[in-house]
């Protein structure tokens, strides 16, 4: 790895270099070309001195261009093509050759690259030890990371496992010469694929069952659907901000959905291939989505990479732009599976989903939201933490480990008992 690590660093110097060889010569061309203009204008001035005076009067009323401004203007276009060049160029490289470092140092500690089969992998850390096992699923075009600080103070109860979706974090996409076969059921990064891929995931990892399984967003989509195909693997489901879906069915949702998120998150994706966001990064110009107290330098590091990274972030894009195709795949699910009664539910939101959006929109998942508990999980236990939107995972970590914590404590003995 060190070797190849090497081997493409050497390559941009050796590209850098030769950037730097073609200015040089280019400038080096341009100096003989002013040289040669001089000489050849000082002696057309010594044989044109008899006629000057004639030559004076006759070009009175006449202009003419002068050949330095010619000269001048070109050397500037020359100049400033030169330098767009080397921006274009350059920053993509760098960050290619930072990726593949990066993405083997900043791994989060503890963590494996677990081969589920049919070309697929996927990232989890496991924490803690103990049953039940809490299994944490995050939200919308987020890794793992958003967890750091619920995983942390609840494996001292029992093992919290996280894992990266494929696409994002740490997870491989199958590439497209591969196939999964599951493309013909459910499409790429829609919550129908993805449950397939955790499934096979705790069947690899050889996770203990039944667990608990906690998810936020996107990641209340993938457990309520895990929850109603594998009954028997869930003892409890908590959906923290989970998203209704009826929310595709107001116009103003879409409209924001797909005329303002989506593209906003396809213009990061096109900045991360161009290198532009790893230079936002340096002079400060860009911060890292996930911040708090209690946040790890590693964990800063780790989020700057993702925000380089297009894979990342080309995930990221995917999962926003389908989403309302796994809505629609856990509405379907819900009709005709319905939930057991073995498996309880809890709800956790805040007093508002983003605190960033305008009030509409989010009365418009609130009101959706409570149509969810009340036609599909009546019997659901509802927390709502005061003061909070969708970012209380990392923000207020403390209050939903609180509600966790209940849960494990509650099903710890009956399992200790066996």
């Amino acid at each position: 790895v060190l070797i190849c690590t090497r081997a493409r660093l050497h390559s941009i110097e050796v590209l850098f270099c030769w950037l730097l060889s073609f200015n040089t010569f280019i400038e080096k061309n341009m100096q003989r070309k002013r040289t040669a203009g001089q000489n050849a204008s000082d002696s057309a001035l010594h044989n044109a001195k008899k006629a000057a005076a004639a030559a004076k009067k006759a070009s009175t009323n006449e202009t003419r261009p002068d050949p330095g401004s010619e000269r001048g203007f070109c050397s500037r276009v020359s100049a400033a093509g030169k330098y767009i060049f080397l921006l274009i160029i350059i920053p993509p490289f760098l960050n290619y050759a930072s990726l593949q470092r990066e993405g083997l140092l900043l791994q989060p500690k503890g963590g494996k690259l677990i081969d589920i089969g049919l070309g697929q992998k996927i990232y989890l850390t496991c924490k803690g030890q103990g049953q039940p096992v809490v299994m944490l699923d995050a939200p919308t075009g987020m890794s793992s990371d958003v967890w750091f600080q619920i995983q942390e103070d609840l494996s001292r109860l029992t093992q919290v496992c996280t894992y990266d979706r494929a696409g994002l974090g740490f997870s491989k996409r199958a590439m497209q010469n591969e196939t999964t076969g599951m493309e013909k059921v459910w499409g790429v990064s829609t919550t129908g694929r993805m449950v397939d891929d955790l499934h096979r995931l705790t069947k690899e990892a050889k996770i203990e069952k039944p667990f608990i399984l906690v998810g936020s967003e996107l990641g209340a989509l993938n457990g309520r659907f895990y929850s109603h195909i594998h009954d028997s693997e869930v003892s409890d489901l908590v959906l923290i901000d989970p998203i209704p879906e009826d929310i595709f069915t107001e116009d103003p949702w879409q409209q924001y959905w797909y005329k303002e998120l989506v593209p906003s998150l396809q213009a990061m994706q096109f900045f991360a291939a161009t290198g532009l966001n790893r230079m936002l990064l340096i002079f400060g110009w860009m911060k890292q989505p996930i911040t708090g107290e209690h946040i790890s330098e590693d964990l800063i590091q780790r989020q700057k990479y993702l925000l380089s990274n297009p894979a990342h972030q080309s995930g990221s894009v995917d999962e926003h732009f389908f989403l309302n195709e796994s809505v629609f795949q856990v509405r379907e699910i819900s009709k005709y599976k319905p939930l057991s009664s073995g498996t309880s539910v809890t709800v956790i939101t805040g007093d508002y989903f983003d605190e960033l959006l305008p009030a509409h929109l989010n009365e418009a998942v609130a009101k959706c939201q409570k149509q969810l508990l009340e036609q599909t999980y009546p019997t659901a236990k509802h927390f709502q933490i005061s003061g909070v939107d969708r970012k209380m995972l990392y923000r207020s970590p403390f209050a939903v480990t609180k509600h966790l914590a209940t849960l494990v404590k509650r099903r710890k003995p009956k399992q200790e008992s066996h």
